[in-house]
């Protein structure tokens, strides 16, 4: 396929179009932000992490049945993905309660939750990301009561994958955001799987191995994306 003209450019990624209109190319930054994009910064090689660990994460659930956007790897920092009509809903499944959870509610940060959680946010940078539930999705008409429910339980069932998964490498799956997309009459995994959207902790000794170590200016940022890299086999 040919690469085309940009489409778009987000915080961590670019967007390219290709001769194909069913798939475009995703390209990682190494480019960080948080809190809304007040904090900002660089990773080193985030990017090619983000990458390699997302397409690798995406064939384990396609392999359980999880449909997802992904179609090839280009190289390090760039794949295929399928053309998505992107959900304005970001999906967080939380096992243990950390960071906005903790502040909102009071619970101590590291509490096991007796169930997954499942909070939506209206993906809507003016507005700050909402936390909204199900009512205010169907009001706004953002997804339909089908598409919630499939969203739901796909969530879950990417958890249930991932906690597994995780847990073999010695890394607890605190919590994670997802996002999802509207492909031929079909909802389809998109986005990324990532030490930018997962919180990942060291199994026995709790150390943060995610995006947490530049939210919270730990020292040596970039350590957390290289040990989950290593612990999936990926260097």
């Amino acid at each position: 396929m040919k690469r085309l003209e940009q489409l778009y450019e987000g915080k961590a990624k670019k967007v390219f179009l290709t001769d194909n209109p069913d798939v475009v190319v995703v390209s990682y930054k190494d480019d960080a932000t948080a809190f809304n994009g007040i904090k900002k910064g660089q990773i080193k090689d985030k990017g090619i992490v983000n990458n390699v660990c997302s397409n690798h994460l995406f064939k384990l659930l396609e392999s359980k049945g999880i449909p997802t956007h992904l179609v090839e790897q280009i190289n390090e920092r760039e794949t295929y993905v399928k053309k998505v009509q992107i959900v304005p809903l970001e999906v967080i499944v939380r096992n243990i309660a950390a960071g906005s959870m903790s502040k909102r509610l009071g619970i101590p940060e590291g509490k096991v939750l007796p169930v997954a959680v499942v909070e939506f946010s209206y993906k809507n940078d003016d507005l700050g990301d909402p936390l909204i539930n199900d009512d205010h999705a169907l009001a706004m008409e953002l997804a339909t009561p089908e598409e919630i429910a499939q969203i739901k339980a796909m969530a879950l069932k990417v958890n249930s994958v991932l906690s597994e998964y995780f847990a073999e490498i010695g890394v607890t799956l605190v919590d994670f955001k997802l996002e999802f997309g509207r492909y031929k009459d079909g909802i389809v995994l998109a986005d990324e799987i990532s030490p930018d959207t997962c919180r990942f902790w060291d199994k026995k000794t709790g150390e943060k191995l995610d995006k947490d170590r530049f939210r919270r200016d730990l020292d040596d940022v970039d350590k957390g994306y290289r040990e989950i890299k290593k612990r999936m086999g990926l260097e």
